[in-house]
């Protein structure tokens, strides 16, 4: 049975690359423009209204959790919550610490993948409005980018 709970939260969090991408394409740059507007268009300070986003999809994790420690035949929901928590935890690390620095802490690597996570996403942020975007994804990046990377 353990086997079946990692494959779950293993499976939600490759699902949530996708989950994320149609969420950074269609809300961010869609009807929550004006929540992700500030962290294209950068204003001086550490918190951005962006910042809102990691709260609401915190919500669905948390909601996987309750539900699925409180009724019996929903427990799999538990490690459904752990497989969005865990890529909230990459989110943070590759896209707020890795990409932007917002923690100066890994500034610099050779590794081919990570420079092309950077270059998609510096792709990503040369456009300044909610349209013609392009590189929503944050794990999964254009082979082209890779071939790239120096």
């Amino acid at each position: 049975m353990i086997l079946v709970y990692i494959f779950i939260t293993l499976g939600t969090f490759l699902a949530m690359e996708f989950v994320a991408w149609f969420a950074h394409k269609y809300v961010m740059h869609g009807f929550l423009w004006y929540l992700h507007k500030d962290h294209h268009q950068h204003n001086k300070g550490f918190w951005e209204k962006n910042d809102a986003f990691f709260l609401i999809f915190a919500i669905p994790s948390a909601a996987c959790y309750v539900l699925g420690s409180a009724v019996n035949n929903l427990f799999p929901l538990f490690f459904v919550g752990i497989g969005i928590s865990l890529y909230g935890v990459a989110y943070f690390l590759v896209h707020d610490i890795f990409i932007h620095q917002r923690f100066k802490i890994f500034t610099r690597t050779n590794n081919k993948y990570l420079k092309a996570i950077r270059k998609a996403h510096k792709i990503h942020h040369k456009h300044l409005t909610a349209e013609d975007g392009e590189c929503f994804g944050m794990l999964i990046v254009p082979p082209k980018y890779i071939k790239e990377a120096k």
